[in-house]
């Protein structure tokens, strides 16, 4: 089955589906061996792990498309990825979801910020008109070539002008064709429970997005599904668990000259080699040796 057929289908099941967000290829594998479903991977965590930066939109589009082709490649689950605003207008946009399609990812999302974007839960963020960005969600539609390639729309219209305004863009971005739409940052479980109902109008799904620490309230998966989510994602957790453990390792290598005796929150060499696949291409490399 192809990546992006799977992911629609598990955008549509009855299950709620869990989708963590890697940073890089190494998370994207740890993800996978878990047993998630699914995968995304977004701009905050690439902010950090490429260039050390939080996501205020310092990203490139070629950027971002390389570490998406890495990480597609590096795992056989569905990979969902972020494009921020589009880069540009339509025509950045129709070139920005070929290239995504290209490296293999099964859907996007493309958000109605202005630009340089922030991520969705800092303050003083700003949303570009309807009339701006509905142009952009429509090429995103236009240019995907698989049509089970999943678009989703994303608003932030929330922490700018409420939860008026941001039902009335979800209903909008449903109505234009997205088949998923994102309402972000949202700080109650009335108003989460209220674009879901907005949306289950529409048959159009909705995704949460749960950030420790943000500013949506942080709730269990079984609790998400109650309220009508089809999808949640995770953001943060492996950038935010992979930077205090290697804060945790480096300060007790300063502080002690070794880590011996901080053996026991590390892999061995060994455990490494199998999880990094070195023993399989040990095996693979048999097959093309003479003699």
């Amino acid at each position: 089955m192809k990546r992006t057929t799977k992911l629609r289908e598990l955008i549509h099941a009855t299950e709620i589906l869990q989708m963590p967000c890697c940073h890089d290829c190494l998370s994207a594998k740890v993800l996978e061996q878990a047993g998630f479903k699914a995968i995304a991977a977004a701009g905050y965590g690439l902010a950090g792990s490429l260039l050390g930066m939080p996501d205020i939109g310092v990203l490139t589009a070629s950027e971002m498309i390389t570490q998406y082709k890495n990480i597609c490649s590096a795992v056989d689950l569905p990979v969902f990825v972020d494009i921020d605003t589009g880069f540009g207008d339509v025509n950045n946009v129709i070139r920005t979801v070929k290239d995504c399609q290209k490296a293999g990812a099964a859907g996007l999302l493309i958000e109605d910020q202005t630009y340089p974007k922030r991520c969705g839960h800092m303050e003083g963020k700003s949303v570009v008109s309807v009339e701006e960005y509905l142009p952009k969600l429509k090429a995103a539609l236009w240019a995907r070539e698989d049509s089970d390639f999943l678009i989703m729309a994303r608003t932030d219209a929330y922490a700018v002008h409420g939860i008026e305004e941001a039902l009335n863009r979800a209903r909008l971005y449903a109505r234009a064709g997205a088949d998923i739409v994102f309402v972000e940052a949202i700080r109650s479980v009335d108003e989460m429970q209220r674009v879901n109902a907005a949306l289950r109008e529409l048959n159009t799904p909705s995704m949460a997005n749960m950030i420790e620490g943000g500013k949506t309230p942080f709730l269990g998966v079984k609790d998400l599904q109650d309220l009508g989510y089809s999808v949640v994602a995770y953001p943060c957790g492996s950038v935010f668990t992979t930077v205090k453990a290697l804060m945790d390792w480096a300060r007790f290598l300063k502080e002690q000259g070794t880590t011996k005796g901080c053996l026991d929150r590390m892999l061995t060499f060994s455990e490494y080699f199998e999880f990094i696949g070195a023993r399989d291409i040990r095996e693979r490399e048999k097959q093309f040796t003479v003699g």
